[in-house]
Protein backbone atom coordinates (compact mmCIF):
# COMPACT_ATOMS: atom_id res chain seq x y z
CA UNK A 1 0.00 0.00 0.00
CA UNK A 2 1.31 3.58 -0.50
CA UNK A 3 1.45 6.28 1.62
CA UNK A 4 1.76 9.68 1.42
CA UNK A 5 2.87 12.96 3.01
CA UNK A 6 -0.54 14.70 2.69
CA UNK A 7 1.04 17.86 2.15
CA UNK A 8 2.84 17.35 -1.24
CA UNK A 9 1.66 19.19 -3.93
CA UNK A 10 3.28 19.47 -7.55
CA UNK A 11 3.59 23.17 -8.63
CA UNK A 12 2.46 22.24 -11.81
CA UNK A 13 -0.52 20.02 -11.78
CA UNK A 14 -0.85 17.20 -15.16
CA UNK A 15 -4.70 18.04 -16.41
CA UNK A 16 -5.64 14.84 -16.55
CA UNK A 17 -3.92 13.28 -13.55
CA UNK A 18 -4.55 16.27 -11.08
CA UNK A 19 -3.88 13.40 -8.46
CA UNK A 20 -0.38 12.37 -9.67
CA UNK A 21 2.21 11.99 -6.77
CA UNK A 22 5.81 12.33 -8.41
CA UNK A 23 8.40 10.04 -6.70
CA UNK A 24 10.89 12.78 -6.87
CA UNK A 25 8.89 15.30 -4.72
CA UNK A 26 7.68 12.20 -2.45
CA UNK A 27 11.19 10.81 -2.18
CA UNK A 28 12.74 14.36 -1.07
CA UNK A 29 9.85 14.86 1.07
CA UNK A 30 10.61 11.85 3.09
CA UNK A 31 14.46 12.58 2.98
CA UNK A 32 13.58 16.03 4.70
CA UNK A 33 12.32 13.63 7.23
CA UNK A 34 15.00 11.68 7.95
CA UNK A 35 17.51 15.17 8.16
CA UNK A 36 14.69 16.17 11.03
CA UNK A 37 15.34 12.91 12.55
CA UNK A 38 18.75 12.53 14.53
CA UNK A 39 17.71 8.98 15.10
CA UNK A 40 18.00 8.50 11.13
CA UNK A 41 20.02 6.02 10.20
CA UNK A 42 22.38 5.30 6.91
CA UNK A 43 20.92 2.41 4.28
CA UNK A 44 23.39 0.67 1.90
CA UNK A 45 21.61 -1.07 -1.34
CA UNK A 46 23.62 -3.08 -3.58
CA UNK A 47 22.96 -5.42 -6.40
CA UNK A 48 25.15 -7.84 -7.84
CA UNK A 49 24.79 -9.22 -11.83
CA UNK A 50 25.76 -12.18 -13.17
CA UNK A 51 29.03 -10.61 -14.32
CA UNK A 52 30.45 -9.71 -10.80
CA UNK A 53 29.63 -6.07 -11.40
CA UNK A 54 27.85 -4.57 -8.67
CA UNK A 55 25.76 -1.27 -8.31
CA UNK A 56 25.48 0.62 -5.53
CA UNK A 57 23.12 3.23 -3.85
CA UNK A 58 23.39 5.19 -0.30
CA UNK A 59 20.77 7.17 1.19
CA UNK A 60 19.42 7.31 4.77
CA UNK A 61 15.75 5.89 6.43
CA UNK A 62 14.01 6.83 9.40
CA UNK A 63 13.88 4.93 12.56
CA UNK A 64 11.69 1.83 11.60
CA UNK A 65 9.20 2.07 14.57
CA UNK A 66 5.61 3.06 14.84
CA UNK A 67 4.28 5.03 11.79
CA UNK A 68 7.31 5.16 10.25
CA UNK A 69 7.49 1.45 9.29
CA UNK A 70 4.84 2.45 6.45
CA UNK A 71 6.89 5.20 5.27
CA UNK A 72 10.31 3.02 5.26
CA UNK A 73 8.38 0.40 3.31
CA UNK A 74 7.34 2.43 0.42
CA UNK A 75 10.53 4.47 0.21
CA UNK A 76 12.89 1.62 0.37
CA UNK A 77 10.31 -0.49 -2.12
CA UNK A 78 10.38 1.86 -4.59
CA UNK A 79 13.82 2.39 -4.49
CA UNK A 80 14.75 -1.14 -4.58
CA UNK A 81 12.36 -1.60 -7.38
CA UNK A 82 13.71 1.72 -9.85
CA UNK A 83 17.47 -0.16 -8.91
CA UNK A 84 16.28 -3.36 -10.20
CA UNK A 85 14.65 -2.53 -13.28
CA UNK A 86 17.46 0.37 -13.89
CA UNK A 87 20.86 -1.10 -12.96
CA UNK A 88 19.43 -5.07 -13.03
CA UNK A 89 21.22 -7.47 -10.39
CA UNK A 90 20.22 -11.11 -9.67
CA UNK A 91 21.53 -10.66 -6.03
CA UNK A 92 19.97 -7.71 -3.24
CA UNK A 93 22.05 -6.29 -0.61
CA UNK A 94 20.93 -3.80 2.01
CA UNK A 95 22.76 -2.87 5.13
CA UNK A 96 22.41 -0.99 7.65
CA UNK A 97 18.75 -1.66 9.38
CA UNK A 98 18.33 -5.77 9.69
CA UNK A 99 14.29 -5.20 9.90
CA UNK A 100 13.97 -3.01 6.61
CA UNK A 101 15.82 -5.74 4.81
CA UNK A 102 13.94 -8.56 5.99
CA UNK A 103 11.08 -6.84 5.17
CA UNK A 104 12.38 -6.12 1.31
CA UNK A 105 13.33 -9.90 1.23
CA UNK A 106 9.67 -11.02 1.95
CA UNK A 107 8.12 -8.47 -0.85
CA UNK A 108 10.67 -10.05 -3.58
CA UNK A 109 10.07 -13.57 -2.46
CA UNK A 110 8.63 -16.07 -4.75
CA UNK A 111 5.83 -15.79 -3.03
CA UNK A 112 5.40 -11.89 -2.14
CA UNK A 113 3.92 -9.07 -3.38
CA UNK A 114 6.90 -8.66 -5.96
CA UNK A 115 6.61 -12.29 -6.73
CA UNK A 116 6.80 -10.93 -11.03
CA UNK A 117 10.06 -9.48 -10.50
CA UNK A 118 11.23 -11.78 -8.28
CA UNK A 119 10.70 -14.64 -11.42
CA UNK A 120 11.75 -11.58 -14.07
CA UNK A 121 15.15 -10.70 -12.02
CA UNK A 122 16.02 -14.58 -11.24
CA UNK A 123 15.24 -16.86 -13.54
CA UNK A 124 14.18 -14.93 -16.67
CA UNK A 125 17.16 -12.50 -16.79
CA UNK A 126 20.01 -14.08 -15.23
CA UNK A 127 19.52 -17.37 -15.11
CA UNK A 128 19.16 -18.02 -11.42
CA UNK A 129 17.12 -17.50 -8.09
CA UNK A 130 16.83 -13.84 -7.04
CA UNK A 131 18.37 -13.47 -3.33
CA UNK A 132 18.05 -10.74 -0.35
CA UNK A 133 20.65 -10.93 1.64
CA UNK A 134 20.82 -8.74 4.69
CA UNK A 135 24.14 -7.28 6.26
CA UNK A 136 25.65 -4.92 8.20
CA UNK A 137 26.13 -0.89 6.29
CA UNK A 138 29.86 -1.45 6.14
CA UNK A 139 29.49 -5.42 4.99
CA UNK A 140 27.38 -3.94 1.32
CA UNK A 141 30.02 -4.10 -0.75
CA UNK A 142 31.77 -0.86 -2.81
CA UNK A 143 30.42 -0.50 -6.66
CA UNK A 144 32.02 -2.51 -8.90
CA UNK A 145 30.97 -1.24 -12.58
CA UNK A 146 32.33 -1.38 -15.74
CA UNK A 147 31.79 -0.25 -19.39
CA UNK A 148 32.32 -1.02 -22.74
CA UNK A 149 31.98 0.58 -26.00
CA UNK A 150 29.53 0.50 -28.26
CA UNK A 151 28.68 0.85 -32.04
CA UNK A 152 29.95 3.61 -34.24
CA UNK A 153 31.34 1.26 -36.87
CA UNK A 154 30.23 2.39 -40.16
CA UNK A 155 32.35 0.88 -43.16
CA UNK A 156 31.43 -1.75 -45.21
CA UNK A 157 27.38 -2.71 -46.53
CA UNK A 158 25.29 -3.36 -43.65
CA UNK A 159 21.74 -3.76 -42.61
CA UNK A 160 20.05 -2.02 -39.29
CA UNK A 161 16.60 -2.88 -38.13
CA UNK A 162 14.81 -2.15 -35.42
CA UNK A 163 11.54 -4.55 -33.77
CA UNK A 164 8.70 -2.68 -32.21
CA UNK A 165 5.42 -3.71 -30.87
CA UNK A 166 3.49 -2.32 -33.91
CA UNK A 167 6.17 -2.28 -36.95
CA UNK A 168 9.67 -3.44 -37.43
CA UNK A 169 12.14 -0.77 -39.25
CA UNK A 170 15.44 -1.87 -41.25
CA UNK A 171 17.44 0.02 -43.35
CA UNK A 172 20.93 -0.54 -45.49
CA UNK A 173 23.64 1.28 -45.15
CA UNK A 174 26.80 1.76 -47.36
CA UNK A 175 30.14 3.59 -45.09
CA UNK A 176 27.38 4.97 -42.58
CA UNK A 177 25.20 6.33 -46.07
CA UNK A 178 21.31 5.10 -45.82
CA UNK A 179 20.42 3.90 -49.43
CA UNK A 180 17.47 1.96 -48.38
CA UNK A 181 15.16 2.48 -45.27
CA UNK A 182 11.42 0.98 -45.28
CA UNK A 183 8.90 0.07 -42.26
CA UNK A 184 6.75 -2.78 -41.97
CA UNK A 185 3.52 -3.36 -39.91
CA UNK A 186 3.30 -6.06 -37.70
CA UNK A 187 1.41 -7.17 -34.44
CA UNK A 188 3.99 -9.47 -32.76
CA UNK A 189 2.74 -9.66 -29.09
CA UNK A 190 0.43 -11.92 -28.89
CA UNK A 191 1.43 -14.26 -31.66
CA UNK A 192 2.53 -17.79 -30.48
CA UNK A 193 4.23 -19.31 -33.37
CA UNK A 194 7.57 -18.58 -33.11
CA UNK A 195 7.95 -19.04 -36.62
CA UNK A 196 6.08 -15.87 -37.42
CA UNK A 197 8.75 -13.79 -35.54
CA UNK A 198 11.56 -15.73 -37.36
CA UNK A 199 10.03 -15.28 -40.93
CA UNK A 200 8.75 -11.37 -40.24
CA UNK A 201 12.40 -10.38 -39.06
CA UNK A 202 13.93 -12.54 -41.82
CA UNK A 203 11.90 -10.99 -44.40
CA UNK A 204 12.70 -7.35 -43.31
CA UNK A 205 16.43 -8.43 -43.47
CA UNK A 206 15.61 -9.85 -47.08
CA UNK A 207 13.87 -6.57 -48.16
CA UNK A 208 17.02 -4.28 -46.89
CA UNK A 209 19.85 -6.75 -48.19
CA UNK A 210 18.00 -6.33 -52.21
CA UNK A 211 19.82 -2.83 -51.63
CA UNK A 212 23.14 -3.87 -50.81
CA UNK A 213 25.65 -5.48 -53.25
CA UNK A 214 26.58 -7.58 -50.33
CA UNK A 215 26.24 -7.92 -46.41
CA UNK A 216 28.87 -7.56 -44.23
CA UNK A 217 27.58 -7.23 -41.16
CA UNK A 218 23.67 -6.56 -39.38
CA UNK A 219 23.04 -5.34 -36.05
CA UNK A 220 19.45 -4.49 -34.67
CA UNK A 221 17.66 -3.51 -31.83
CA UNK A 222 14.43 -4.53 -30.18
CA UNK A 223 12.66 -4.00 -27.07
CA UNK A 224 13.40 -6.58 -23.88
CA UNK A 225 16.88 -8.08 -22.49
CA UNK A 226 19.51 -9.40 -24.61
CA UNK A 227 22.82 -10.69 -23.29
CA UNK A 228 25.30 -11.61 -26.01
CA UNK A 229 22.11 -11.96 -28.58
CA UNK A 230 20.34 -13.99 -26.69
CA UNK A 231 17.19 -13.72 -25.83
CA UNK A 232 16.15 -13.05 -22.37
CA UNK A 233 13.04 -11.21 -21.62
CA UNK A 234 11.18 -9.19 -24.17
CA UNK A 235 7.63 -8.40 -24.60
CA UNK A 236 7.44 -8.66 -28.30
CA UNK A 237 7.57 -12.63 -27.40
CA UNK A 238 5.25 -12.75 -24.48
CA UNK A 239 2.86 -14.64 -26.36
CA UNK A 240 4.85 -17.14 -27.12
CA UNK A 241 4.67 -20.67 -24.51
CA UNK A 242 8.20 -20.92 -22.65
CA UNK A 243 8.44 -24.36 -24.11
CA UNK A 244 8.66 -22.59 -27.76
CA UNK A 245 10.67 -19.63 -26.13
CA UNK A 246 13.25 -21.71 -24.94
CA UNK A 247 12.87 -24.14 -28.33
CA UNK A 248 13.02 -21.13 -30.51
CA UNK A 249 12.82 -17.65 -29.45
CA UNK A 250 15.66 -17.61 -26.73
CA UNK A 251 17.91 -17.90 -29.95
CA UNK A 252 16.36 -16.96 -32.52
CA UNK A 253 19.08 -14.18 -33.52
CA UNK A 254 21.70 -17.19 -33.76
CA UNK A 255 19.55 -19.32 -36.22
CA UNK A 256 19.25 -16.08 -38.42
CA UNK A 257 22.75 -15.39 -38.54
CA UNK A 258 23.21 -19.02 -39.18
CA UNK A 259 20.91 -18.30 -42.26
CA UNK A 260 23.02 -15.05 -43.58
CA UNK A 261 26.22 -16.90 -43.08
CA UNK A 262 27.34 -16.17 -39.91
CA UNK A 263 28.19 -12.48 -40.70
CA UNK A 264 28.68 -10.29 -37.55
CA UNK A 265 25.67 -9.88 -36.07
CA UNK A 266 24.44 -8.12 -32.64
CA UNK A 267 21.55 -6.68 -31.35
CA UNK A 268 20.55 -5.07 -28.25
CA UNK A 269 17.80 -3.42 -26.16
CA UNK A 270 16.17 -0.54 -28.07
CA UNK A 271 16.75 1.86 -25.51
CA UNK A 272 20.56 1.47 -26.19
CA UNK A 273 20.39 1.87 -29.73
CA UNK A 274 18.26 4.89 -28.79
CA UNK A 275 20.67 6.23 -26.71
CA UNK A 276 23.99 5.55 -29.26
CA UNK A 277 21.79 7.28 -31.82
CA UNK A 278 21.09 10.51 -29.98
CA UNK A 279 25.29 10.54 -29.04
CA UNK A 280 26.20 10.11 -32.53
CA UNK A 281 23.67 12.49 -33.62
CA UNK A 282 24.89 15.65 -31.14
CA UNK A 283 28.43 14.31 -31.08
CA UNK A 284 28.44 14.44 -27.20
CA UNK A 285 27.84 11.60 -24.11
CA UNK A 286 26.14 11.56 -20.81
CA UNK A 287 22.94 10.77 -22.94
CA UNK A 288 19.81 9.44 -21.41
CA UNK A 289 16.94 8.01 -24.51
CA UNK A 290 13.71 7.22 -23.70
CA UNK A 291 11.24 6.44 -26.66
CA UNK A 292 7.69 6.69 -25.99
CA UNK A 293 6.56 3.99 -28.40
CA UNK A 294 4.18 0.89 -27.81
CA UNK A 295 6.34 0.77 -24.34
CA UNK A 296 8.57 2.71 -22.73
CA UNK A 297 12.50 2.08 -24.19
CA UNK A 298 15.52 3.24 -21.86
CA UNK A 299 18.92 3.11 -22.82
CA UNK A 300 22.40 5.70 -21.43
CA UNK A 301 25.73 6.87 -23.00
CA UNK A 302 27.65 7.52 -19.99
CA UNK A 303 30.48 10.11 -19.94
CA UNK A 304 33.11 8.29 -21.95
CA UNK A 305 30.16 7.26 -24.62
CA UNK A 306 29.99 3.30 -23.35
CA UNK A 307 27.14 1.80 -22.35
CA UNK A 308 27.10 0.00 -19.11
CA UNK A 309 25.85 -3.89 -18.07
CA UNK A 310 22.80 -1.95 -16.39
CA UNK A 311 19.23 -2.70 -17.80
CA UNK A 312 17.77 0.40 -18.33
CA UNK A 313 14.60 -0.89 -18.69
CA UNK A 314 12.51 2.09 -17.91
CA UNK A 315 8.65 0.69 -19.12
CA UNK A 316 8.86 -0.73 -14.74
CA UNK A 317 10.14 1.87 -12.53
CA UNK A 318 7.90 3.37 -10.53
CA UNK A 319 7.19 7.24 -10.92
CA UNK A 320 3.56 7.44 -8.63
CA UNK A 321 3.69 7.68 -5.37
CA UNK A 322 -0.44 7.71 -4.76
CA UNK A 323 -2.44 5.01 -3.42
CA UNK A 324 -4.93 4.28 -6.87
CA UNK A 325 -2.18 4.70 -9.06
CA UNK A 326 -2.99 2.59 -12.57
CA UNK A 327 -2.16 -0.71 -12.54
CA UNK A 328 0.36 -2.49 -14.94
CA UNK A 329 -1.03 -5.45 -16.46
CA UNK A 330 1.42 -7.14 -16.99
CA UNK A 331 3.73 -6.91 -13.72
CA UNK A 332 0.75 -6.08 -11.33
CA UNK A 333 1.94 -3.28 -10.06
CA UNK A 334 0.79 0.20 -9.41
CA UNK A 335 2.31 3.82 -10.96
CA UNK A 336 5.16 2.42 -13.35
CA UNK A 337 6.28 4.35 -16.03
CA UNK A 338 4.64 2.44 -18.92
CA UNK A 339 1.11 3.46 -18.01
CA UNK A 340 2.40 7.21 -18.21
CA UNK A 341 4.57 7.90 -21.17
CA UNK A 342 3.71 5.21 -24.14
CA UNK A 343 0.61 4.39 -26.62
CA UNK A 344 -1.15 2.81 -23.00
CA UNK A 345 -0.66 6.31 -21.24
CA UNK A 346 -2.23 7.96 -24.36
CA UNK A 347 -4.94 4.94 -24.17
CA UNK A 348 -5.35 5.30 -20.08
CA UNK A 349 -5.82 9.29 -20.50
CA UNK A 350 -8.27 9.44 -23.84
CA UNK A 351 -11.69 8.60 -21.73
CA UNK A 352 -9.92 10.73 -18.61
CA UNK A 353 -9.88 14.14 -21.65
CA UNK A 354 -13.73 12.93 -22.77
CA UNK A 355 -12.34 10.82 -26.05
CA UNK A 356 -15.35 8.35 -26.87
CA UNK A 357 -12.85 5.82 -29.12
CA UNK A 358 -14.37 2.71 -30.42
CA UNK A 359 -14.50 -0.71 -27.90
CA UNK A 360 -11.19 -2.60 -28.73
CA UNK A 361 -9.70 -0.10 -30.29
CA UNK A 362 -5.77 -0.84 -30.10
CA UNK A 363 -3.46 1.63 -28.70
CA UNK A 364 -1.63 1.96 -31.61
CA UNK A 365 -5.16 3.09 -33.89
CA UNK A 366 -6.04 5.07 -30.49
CA UNK A 367 -2.68 6.95 -30.89
CA UNK A 368 -3.14 7.70 -34.40
CA UNK A 369 -6.67 9.33 -33.68
CA UNK A 370 -5.23 11.48 -31.14
CA UNK A 371 -2.58 13.10 -33.02
CA UNK A 372 -5.39 13.54 -35.44
CA UNK A 373 -7.64 15.52 -33.15
CA UNK A 374 -4.00 17.03 -31.80
CA UNK A 375 -3.44 18.21 -35.25
CA UNK A 376 -6.71 19.77 -35.69
CA UNK A 377 -6.77 21.82 -32.68
CA UNK A 378 -8.46 19.59 -30.64
CA UNK A 379 -8.15 20.80 -27.05
CA UNK A 380 -8.50 17.49 -25.58
CA UNK A 381 -6.15 15.77 -27.84
CA UNK A 382 -3.70 18.75 -25.92
CA UNK A 383 -4.63 18.18 -22.65
CA UNK A 384 -3.05 14.53 -23.07
CA UNK A 385 -0.17 15.55 -23.95
CA UNK A 386 0.02 18.10 -21.68
CA UNK A 387 -0.42 15.54 -18.86
CA UNK A 388 2.09 13.64 -20.31
CA UNK A 389 4.60 15.95 -19.98
CA UNK A 390 4.12 17.06 -16.90
CA UNK A 391 4.31 13.45 -15.25
CA UNK A 392 7.71 12.99 -17.68
CA UNK A 393 9.12 16.87 -16.08
CA UNK A 394 8.64 15.26 -12.75
CA UNK A 395 10.18 11.78 -14.07
CA UNK A 396 13.07 13.40 -15.34
CA UNK A 397 14.30 14.81 -11.44
CA UNK A 398 13.88 11.42 -10.52
CA UNK A 399 15.58 9.92 -13.19
CA UNK A 400 18.37 12.59 -12.54
CA UNK A 401 19.31 10.33 -8.94
CA UNK A 402 20.45 7.56 -10.93
CA UNK A 403 21.88 8.89 -14.06
CA UNK A 404 24.47 11.48 -14.70
CA UNK A 405 22.73 12.90 -17.78
CA UNK A 406 23.48 16.21 -19.46
CA UNK A 407 21.63 15.41 -22.51
CA UNK A 408 18.06 14.02 -22.30
CA UNK A 409 16.75 12.20 -26.25
CA UNK A 410 13.28 12.10 -26.58
CA UNK A 411 11.75 9.88 -29.35
CA UNK A 412 8.95 7.27 -29.98
CA UNK A 413 5.51 7.70 -31.85
CA UNK A 414 3.75 9.52 -28.83
CA UNK A 415 5.99 12.17 -29.71
CA UNK A 416 5.76 12.41 -33.16
CA UNK A 417 3.75 15.69 -34.21
CA UNK A 418 2.58 18.71 -32.64
CA UNK A 419 2.02 16.62 -29.11
CA UNK A 420 5.66 15.50 -28.91
CA UNK A 421 6.31 19.17 -29.02
CA UNK A 422 3.50 20.20 -26.19
CA UNK A 423 4.91 17.02 -23.96
CA UNK A 424 8.42 18.99 -24.11
CA UNK A 425 7.01 21.74 -23.23
CA UNK A 426 5.74 20.98 -20.53
CA UNK A 427 8.35 18.97 -19.19
CA UNK A 428 10.74 21.73 -19.38
CA UNK A 429 8.53 24.30 -17.67
CA UNK A 430 8.54 21.48 -14.89
CA UNK A 431 12.08 21.65 -14.39
CA UNK A 432 12.01 25.24 -14.29
CA UNK A 433 9.60 25.92 -12.06
CA UNK A 434 10.58 23.03 -9.46
CA UNK A 435 13.87 21.97 -10.05
CA UNK A 436 16.10 25.14 -11.55
CA UNK A 437 19.16 23.31 -10.50
CA UNK A 438 18.53 20.82 -13.46
CA UNK A 439 16.79 22.73 -16.20
CA UNK A 440 20.39 24.36 -16.52
CA UNK A 441 22.38 21.02 -16.48
CA UNK A 442 20.10 18.82 -18.76
CA UNK A 443 19.22 19.47 -22.08
CA UNK A 444 16.12 17.97 -23.44
CA UNK A 445 16.68 16.97 -27.26
CA UNK A 446 14.40 15.55 -30.20
CA UNK A 447 15.89 13.61 -33.30
CA UNK A 448 16.14 15.94 -36.63
CA UNK A 449 14.01 14.73 -39.38
CA UNK A 450 17.05 12.79 -40.71
CA UNK A 451 17.82 11.27 -37.70
CA UNK A 452 13.97 10.09 -37.09
CA UNK A 453 13.95 8.67 -40.31
CA UNK A 454 17.35 6.92 -40.20
CA UNK A 455 19.64 7.80 -36.82
CA UNK A 456 18.28 4.34 -35.33
CA UNK A 457 18.80 1.95 -37.92
CA UNK A 458 22.39 3.62 -38.64
CA UNK A 459 23.29 3.35 -35.46
CA UNK A 460 22.16 -0.77 -35.00
CA UNK A 461 23.94 -1.38 -38.24
CA UNK A 462 26.77 0.54 -36.50
CA UNK A 463 26.66 -2.51 -33.93
CA UNK A 464 28.92 -4.95 -35.28
CA UNK A 465 32.86 -4.69 -35.88
CA UNK A 466 33.75 -6.16 -38.58
CA UNK A 467 37.08 -8.58 -38.63
CA UNK A 468 40.25 -7.02 -40.00
CA UNK A 469 40.56 -6.92 -44.15
CA UNK A 470 36.84 -7.35 -44.14
CA UNK A 471 34.07 -5.15 -46.17
CA UNK A 472 35.68 -5.42 -49.34
CA UNK A 473 33.72 -7.57 -50.86
CA UNK A 474 33.45 -10.69 -49.09
CA UNK A 475 29.93 -10.87 -46.87
CA UNK A 476 26.40 -12.84 -47.60
CA UNK A 477 25.53 -12.42 -51.27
Amino acid sequence: MMHTFMHIRPSVTPPLDPGFIPAELWNRAYLAQCEKDPASRALAIALERTDGTISRFDTRVLPHTGTNVALNQQYVERLVKFLLWARGGYRVMIGGDAAIGEMIREIYSAAGERKFDHEFMGARIYGRPMVVDVMEFDAVPVAHEASMPLGRHLEGCRIGFDLGGSDRKCAAVIDGRVVFSEEITWDPYFESDPQYHYDGINDTLRRAAAHLPRVDAIGGSAAGVYVNNEVRVASLFRGVKPVDFDRRIRRIFFELQKAWDGVPFEVVNDGEVTALAGSMSIGENAVLGVSMGTSVAGGYVNGDGSITPWLNELAFVPVDYRENAPVDEWSGDRGCAVQYFCQQGVARLAPLAGLKLPPGMKFAEQLVEVQRLMAAGDERARQIYETIGVCFGYTIAHYANFYDIRNLLILGRVTSGQGGTVIIEKAEEVLRVEFPELAGKIQLRTPNEQDKRHGQAVAAASLPALPVGAGNGNGHR
